[in-house]
């Protein structure tokens, strides 16, 4: 790996730790905050609406600046709200940091995936966009069991503390080994949303919130799952997430190398596809033990592999709103997550099985296929027939006229 793209993978180390780990501690924190556990999940929903609100917000406020200095003010608010957590006295002060904490998530990897396609060679940009991701997986893979085991033996405050190290050790790797990169002349927030006057990133945006929607229905309710479906001893759900944490770090890396062998689009089609047919594997093999491991896997690997080709969609299809537009992705994504979990536990609510979300989850990403296969061809169509004329002319004003 490029060292100068581990910067951006240890800032996603951190985001994924503090974003995850906070699952398995809820009884943890309930408990010491005097709340019910249904009250702690809330916190969940608390960092994911800072997620929504704070990833256009703050690539607003900074899309005058450098790079560089715009990821080491993000993580430098991510260190101190996330150090607020560690002496949160009580429940409503929690929330509030929470919901902070949230605010530079999806700004980091907004600016991240832009300062991660700029330093790639031509050809590469969505495999550096996957080493950033990785980051995030490997949270998923080690640390996310690792901060659970500190906070249920010593205390859920040790979580906070682990991330604000993350943070600080993210800074300094940012200060030292990320290059500068030249800002965008003549910048403004009013400027970067104009992309959402444009119709090819409101498909991809689709694609994201309702398609990718479909693996959420699946992993928010992995634990009743694995435990009363498949039946995995409850003491063994830790590993059956490593299981599932080694399938996304090898599916991020995956999914980069072949957005950039077979294209953005092919890739995100074929991974989609593949999506479907887990889904309805995982809803109709639910009762054998090792074929839902083997499934686990690979609809772990599947939660990341979108991630590289899918933003590199939207960075092309958003031509001088890069950061702005990848950082909506993250808002997407996040939207994906809550659409999941709430779409997914309408069938449980209804009494039936805990293999249901599963189907459900087949159901979204027919939905997002769907977008996507209306998108490549009226997009992709366009662009063959337009590629001779734009490369006769030569303007920059090409991509516009492909998405009218």
């Amino acid at each position: 790996m490029d060292k100068r793209v581990i910067p951006l993978a240890l800032g996603g180390l951190g985001i994924g730790t503090t974003e995850f780990a906070i699952m398995g501690l809820l009884p943890d924190i309930a408990g010491s905050l005097n709340v019910s556990i249904a009250d702690a999940g809330i916190l969940i929903s608390a960092y994911a609406l800072g997620v929504v609100v704070g990833a256009p917000l703050l690539i607003g406020f900074t899309v005058k600046q450098p790079p560089k200095k715009v990821l080491i003010w993000l993580m430098v608010l991510f260190t101190i709200f996330n150090g607020l957590s560690i002496i949160s006295p009580n429940y409503y002060f929690m929330f509030f940091a929470r919901f902070l904490s949230g605010l530079p998530h999806g700004a980091f990897f907004g600016a991240g995936t832009v300062v991660a396609s700029r330093l790639a060679g031509k050809g590469k940009e969505a495999r550096y966009i996957s080493y950033m991701f990785s980051g995030l997986t490997i949270a998923n893979l080690a640390m996310v069991p690792l901060v659970t085991y500190v906070g249920h033996v010593f205390h859920w405050r040790w979580y906070f503390a682990i991330v604000t190290f993350i943070g600080l050790v993210t800074l300094a790797f940012i200060h030292f080994w990320l290059p500068d990169l030249s800002r965008k002349e003549n910048a403004n927030a009013v400027e970067e949303l104009k992309f959402l006057r444009r119709k090819k990133p409101w498909y991809i945006l689709l694609i994201t919130a309702i398609g990718f929607g479909g693996l959420f229905c699946w992993f928010s309710y992995i634990t009743p799952l694995m435990t009363e479906v498949v039946g995995i001893p409850k003491d063994q759900m830790a590993y059956v997430m490593i299981l599932a944490g080694a399938g996304m770090v090898v599916g991020n890396l995956l999914g980069g190398y072949l957005s950039d062998r077979i294209g953005e689009v092919k890739a995100t089609l074929m991974l989609m596809i593949l999506m479907l047919a887990v889904l309805m594997g995982i809803f109709f093999f639910s009762h054998n033990t090792v074929v839902s491991l083997v499934l686990t896997f690979i609809c772990g690997g599947l939660s990341m592999s979108v991630s590289a080709p899918i933003n590199i969609m939207m960075i092309k299809a958003s031509p001088g709103s890069e950061m702005m537009s990848a950082a909506f992705m993250q808002a997407a994504f996040n939207v994906a997550n809550s659409l999941g979990a709430y779409l997914g536990g309408i069938p449980l609510r209804n009494g039936l099985g805990f293999n249901y979300p599963s189907l459900v989850g087949a159901a979204m990403t027919v939905a997002g296929l769907i977008i996507c296969l209306r998108y490549k061809y009226k997009f992709n169509r366009k662009t063959a027939q337009l590629a001779p004329a734009l490369n006769d002319v030569n303007t920059p004003d090409g991509f516009q006229l492909m998405d009218k």
